[in-house]
């Protein structure tokens, strides 16, 4: 081509090959939109972008760059938004959980990332200081204030007020004369470094041998997964705080997932016990902005632990060097809407991936992490026995049958005569029944009519303290009327069985004397009531503490020695194939808070079948005989872990279409050897907000890929329309 040959590139731009980005929106979209990279842009896989879809902005994330030909019909990246970019392993483990659990990959990334609509504007703490000679008045409230700012010092405005005993208007005045300079105060940091060294633990020498295999663990750098088995007051957060410490002398970062982060004020105070300071928390009560900082000084390597929620696993760590996954065992970390995840296991691969040491802790694991440590898939570190040589709860069983309580009532005389004897001891009783509210059920005496959610097929749950009757699944919430809306009957409504607010209510009657509590997820005051009321009964300011679920959830009572099953049968008639586990798990961890103080604890589960295999073993203490007869049950009927589950859960607005598809979906299913669909059928639990359910089970062979096949399946199967939905779970843990 001659010199004065016209420039090809120049005339054609495509041809010389443009930038083109592919990016992931986060939406329910499994690709990734391709737009070209306008000229003076540069970007990187990992940015975070602004990118037009359809009529509006929106944000996105560069999957992967690369040129090509033909980008003149593509839009383009309008900007880099300002947030950190996603590393490669995040990005891998995005696609990972994707594949794995079917959903959209859209959906995963939207887990990782900042709001877009968080609002920026930060208002600035100002404080003042002294700079300038007095005022040519000098009133008693500005000689106070003058007389306290003569140190030099700057002192936040609102702080200087109270501090002095003067108005907003004294100190004002102070500056429009020239005597008081106002200047922001220095922010803090986001998340104070802790320090390793702050504080050496003594360990008992079980404990000192748990230590030491951790760090070995840790000190191999390499992905390994140890399951950290220790009785309740065992000391297992102690020893997993040294596993933390020496990620931080490495300089890397540390996430410890928790299952109810949000009241964990004790893990907070025993972390800062040890460290110094308090480490990050993520959790739903973290407010907009601060949870940016975190998100930033996350990704940036400033903030070195964190302790967060099922979701903290999704941020963007500079540099992850362990995960921690506290009460391994919670079904709290399973998420059971949008993308459905187990965040336990979901943290075994984020550190394989990020070449992360993964700790699980539990009084009572999972029959998945006992079956993986048994088969050497992962280090198995026990702690049999209580810090301190404390001794395990004595626990037996009141035989409802022979000893029923009064009519009406639901606690039985023995129990009532043990809550006498240890409040006169001075010590704390905790009475344990799992179901929220006044009564789970309102009927009419005379005509029967019962009170339903009327978009759940559902009873709604009285809450007496609120006067209301309330749907546990979808929120709905009406007033107890003063008549029947059947039969228009007056004073015939009817509480039928206990809820902790009903059993408080006993509980004034037979001990009019005692403080009491009712520590529940439903009382008005939110997170930091609950927080308040559990420092509370820490110190010893309530005789009787009545509580659901979140009692048991590794708190410690020092004052605690005797705990009340009120219905200790209630989980195990479920047809829930992890029943017997949970309940076992359960009140093991409700009756373990007992005697974690100098007093001895007992326990008593009041039951109509006593003889039953979970409450023998609690009574025995012989966890490892239910273990070894859960797991050969299991293996048994190929149930998981050795077998793989998978639900199709279809729903609409109608019955007849949901019906209609969930039969067409069964009979594309052709299921190859090793594969059993079961199914459709109706849920449980029919009807959850105006949509009618029905479920697909399958059921295969552990070595079967389950993915592909339902992948697969989907392929060839008639689409939703309308209103229908598909959802998949992979690994269900509820079944309802």
């Amino acid at each position: 081509m001659s010199s004065d040959s016209p420039n090809l590139d120049s005339l054609f731009p495509d041809a010389a090959g443009a930038v083109i980005a592919d990016v992931l929106i986060p939406l329910a979209l499994d690709i990734a939109y391709s737009y070209k990279v306008p000229p003076g842009l540069t970007v990187q896989p990992g940015d975070v972008v602004h990118v037009p879809l359809a009529a509006r902005e929106t944000i996105g994330v560069v999957w992967e760059t690369r040129t090509g030909a033909a980008a003149s019909n593509l839009k383009a990246v309008i900007a880099k938004a300002d947030a950190p970019p996603l590393g490669s392993k995040l990005r891998e483990f995005v696609d990972w959980v994707a594949r794995y659990t079917l959903a959209p990959r859209g959906l995963v990334l939207r887990m990782t990332l900042r709001s877009p609509e968080i609002e920026r504007n930060e208002r600035i703490a100002m404080g003042v200081r002294l700079v300038g000679a007095p005022p040519a008045r000098l009133t008693p409230a500005r000689q106070r204030v003058l007389a306290i700012l003569g140190d030099g010092l700057l002192r936040a405005k609102r702080d200087l007020c109270d501090e002095a005993g003067v108005s907003a208007a004294v100190i004002d005045g102070l500056i429009d004369e020239g005597t008081l300079l106002p200047e922001p105060m220095p922010q803090a940091p986001v998340a104070p470094v802790p320090d390793p060294d702050f504080t050496k633990t003594i360990f008992s020498e079980a404990q000192s041998k748990a230590v030491d295999e951790l760090l070995t663990s840790l000190r191999q750098e390499q992905s390994s997964t140890t399951l950290l088995e220790g009785v309740t007051g065992s000391g297992k957060t102690e020893v997993y705080f040294e596993a933390v410490a020496e990620t931080l002398r490495k300089g890397r970062q540390s996430l410890i997932l928790m299952p109810e982060i949000a009241l964990t004020g004790q893990f907070l105070d025993r972390f800062e016990k040890r460290f110094g300071v308090r480490p990050a928390e993520w959790h739903s009560g973290v407010s907009g902005r601060r949870r940016e900082k975190i998100f930033s000084a996350l990704a940036s390597g400033e903030a070195k632990v964190i302790a967060g929620a099922r979701s903290a696993l999704f941020l963007p760590y500079a540099d992850l060097g362990l995960i921690i996954v506290d009460e391994e065992h919670e079904t709290a970390y399973k998420q059971e809407d949008g993308v459905h995840y187990h965040a336990r296991d979901m943290a075994v691969v984020r550190g394989r991936l990020e070449n992360a040491p993964v700790i699980l802790a539990s009084a009572t694991p999972s029959i998945e992490s006992r079956v993986n440590a048994k088969a050497g898939r992962y280090t198995h570190v026990k702690l049999p026995e209580r810090h301190g040589g404390r001794a395990m709860p004595e626990i037996a069983t009141i035989d409802l049958r022979a000893d029923p309580p009064s009519k009406g009532r639901f606690l039985s005389p023995r129990l009532i005569g043990e809550i006498r004897e240890t409040i006169a001891r001075g010590e704390q009783t905790l009475l344990y029944l799992n179901r929220r509210g006044y009564a789970p059920l309102t009927l009419c005496r005379h005509c029967g009519h019962r009170f339903q959610c009327p978009n759940c097929t559902t009873w709604l749950v009285e809450h007496r303290f609120r006067r209301a009757l309330m749907c546990h699944h979808c929120g709905h919430v009406e007033r107890r009327p003063e008549t029947c809306p059947s039969c228009s009957a007056e004073e015939s409504l009817a509480a039928c069985g206990p809820g902790v607010e009903r059993l408080q209510e006993e509980v004034a009657e037979q001990f009019p004397e005692a403080r009491a509590l009712v520590l529940s997820s439903d009382m008005p005051g939110g997170i930091e009531r609950l927080r308040r009321e559990i420092e509370a009964v820490a110190t010893g300011e309530f005789n009787i503490v009545i509580g659901t679920q979140l009692v048991a959830k590794g708190h410690h009572f020092p004052y605690l020695s005797l705990v009340g099953v009120v219905d200790a049968d209630l989980g195990l008639t479920s047809g829930d194939p992890r029943a017997a586990e949970r309940t076992f798990q359960m009140l093991g961890q409700v009756t373990g808070r007992a005697g974690r103080g100098h007093t001895a604890g007992r326990a008593l589960l009041q039951s109509y079948d006593p003889d039953h295999p979970v409450i023998r073993a609690l009574v025995s203490g012989d966890a490892e005989r239910f273990y070894r007869e859960e797991t050969a049950q299991r293996e048994a009927a190929s149930m998981p872990p050795f077998g793989r589950l998978a639900a199709l859960i279809i729903s609409a607005n109608e019955r007849q279409p949901a019906e209609s598809h969930a039969r067409a979906l069964a009979r594309t299913a052709e299921p190859p050897p090793g594969v059993m669909v079961l199914g459709p059928a109706e849920a449980p639990i029919a009807v959850i907000r105006g949509r009618h359910r029905f479920r697909i089970l399958v059921k295969t062979d552990r070595s079967v890929p389950i993915q592909t096949y339902l992948r697969e399946w989907i392929a060839r199967a008639p689409k939703p329309t309308g209103n229908i939905r598909v959802s998949i779970d992979i690994d269900p843990q509820s079944f309802y």
